[in-house]
């Protein structure tokens, strides 16, 4: 079988986020299923310096608005898996990042950059390739490249089955209508039961409506997007299409998360050795000017800084923690007035509180190492891949039931525990009140060393490979 994963962004060529890491992932744990899966991702300059290899391949002409781009080929630096990037300097070769400028704000032109993105995963994956590869299915992922299923459906050609991948349902790419006639698309296109989404053109909804199967990154969140609460506007068609949406967890990368083998620990340990991730918390409290103090429970979060992260919540509470003797480190960057409160809270508690502004992968690796407790207070989740990680390092997580969280982490009680399923600490709804009632339940439990040790045993030999999670995913390619 032959997929073709359509992405904006890939770990390790350009990350902004989640669905980088399932691009770089995904792709490779299918090859090891003995799929034929390749990967097709804009040429930005991270990516051009990245990728393995890297040679013209072909050029594709009558690409609405640009006239022409070049496909080239390599391979992924980490894994092998064949890539083709989209060669046009005019489009992806700027300063930022993939969607925004250095001042952080949306490219103007993104419906053209991202529009191009799909016409050529589209002609790649019709009868109008020139290569000699067709695939089976083309997997297309979130808005940027939303627009495929709709191109395809407009070819009159043969062309290959078309799955859309929603990261978060939230970011939907939604402009003016007159881009449906600039990218080539037929006016017929451009209505409710089309592209047509509240008087603007919607590159998600495009997806939505014409791909042959819908999936998310988890069961629960499959099931709350068609719902007022989440569904983002969305919730109608989706339940419309309810037999076509399937929910699969995400995996992770067992390699890159492994504290038996990670090169950024102090001491390495694994679930017969837990032990000596005492020496990791040790260096971390040293490393970030926190007291030294291996009976302190040490909260974490790694984190982007914003309300949906339900960090808002954490920073209303932190004070009392720190008062009833936790200490909390965290990694992130996002709102401002996030990042300003943690970093007063830091100033105000030396040895209690720690805020790193920013983002750093080796210290990201060390916090979830060396912490006690993980926290993940989500408003909504998708997947999240932190919680898992906490997991893998015998770091239990505190998480809101919600999405991806939801189908990970099972909660902590005293039946749980004792039928070795418990994995964490599990509470409803996004107040401070549930949400440090959770906290102080862990506390509790974190002093308890002989429970605590088994709770952390029970997260550890959970399996979060990407193994099975490509197996579900080629039940579906399969089954179109």
């Amino acid at each position: 079988m032959r997929i073709l994963v359509a992405t904006s962004e890939a770990y390790p060529l350009v990350k902004t986020g989640g669905l980088a890491d399932v691009s770089g992932a995904l792709p490779a744990a299918l090859r090891r299923q003995k799929v034929d899966a390749r990967l097709l991702i804009p040429g930005y300059p991270q990516v051009l310096a990245k990728v393995k290899n890297l040679t013209f391949l072909t050029k594709l002409d009558f690409i609405p608005q640009v006239g022409s781009v070049n496909v080239l080929a390599g391979e992924m630096p980490d894994s092998g898996v064949p890539v083709y990037v989209v060669d046009h300097a005019g489009l992806y070769q700027r300063d930022g990042g993939p969607y925004q400028d250095t001042f952080g704000k949306d490219w103007i032109d993104n419906p053209l950059r991202f529009g191009v993105l799909s016409h050529v995963a589209a002609v790649l994956s019709s009868g109008f390739s020139p290569l000699d590869w067709l695939p089976d299915i083309v997997h297309c992922n979130d808005w940027q490249t939303g627009l495929t299923p709709a191109i395809l459906h407009f070819f009159r050609t043969t062309r290959a089955k078309t799955v859309l991948g929603i990261h978060n349902l939230a970011y939907q790419g939604n402009y003016g209508p007159e881009w449906v006639g600039k990218l080539g698309l037929p006016p017929q296109s451009y209505q409710t039961d089309g592209l047509e989404y509240y008087d603007q053109m919607s590159f998600l909804k495009a997806g939505v409506y014409y791909s042959d199967a819908i999936i998310t990154v988890s069961p629960t969140y499959a099931e709350e997007i068609q719902t007022e609460a989440y569904g983002c506007g969305m919730q109608g068609l989706l339940k419309s299409r309810s037999q076509r949406l399937h929910g699969i967890l995400n995996g992770i990368d067992t390699d890159e998360w492994n504290p038996s083998i990670d090169p950024h620990l102090i001491c390495n340990y694994d679930a017969s050795r837990l032990a000596e991730k005492s020496a990791n918390k040790e260096a971390l409290q040293n490393r970030l000017g926190l007291d030294v103090d291996a009976n302190a429970p040490l909260l974490s979060v790694v984190s982007r800084l914003a309300s949906q992260k339900g960090l808002d919540l954490l920073l209303n509470i932190a004070t009392t923690l720190i008062h009833e003797g936790a200490q909390i480190a965290l990694l992130g960057s996002g709102d401002a007035w996030l990042e300003h409160g943690y970093t007063q809270l830091s100033k105000a508690y030396p040895g209690r509180m720690s805020a790193t502004i920013g983002y750093n992968e080796g210290l990201s690796h060390q916090i979830m190492a060396s912490s006690d407790i993980f926290l993940m207070p989500s408003r909504f989740e998708p997947c999240g891949l932190n919680q898992m990680y906490g997991l893998a390092y015998g770091t239990p997580p505190v998480v809101r039931r919600t999405g991806g969280l939801a189908d990970s982490v099972q909660d902590t009680d005293e039946g749980a525990l004792k039928a070795g399923k418990a994995t964490g600490f599990v509470f409803e709804n996004a107040n401070e009140q549930e949400f440090m009632a959770a906290i102080r339940r862990a506390i509790a439990l974190f002093h308890d060393r002989k429970s605590w040790a088994q709770l952390q045993h029970n997260g550890m030999k959970q399996d979060f490979s990407w193994t099975p999670s490509a197996k579900k995913y080629l039940d579906i390619y399969r089954g179109l």
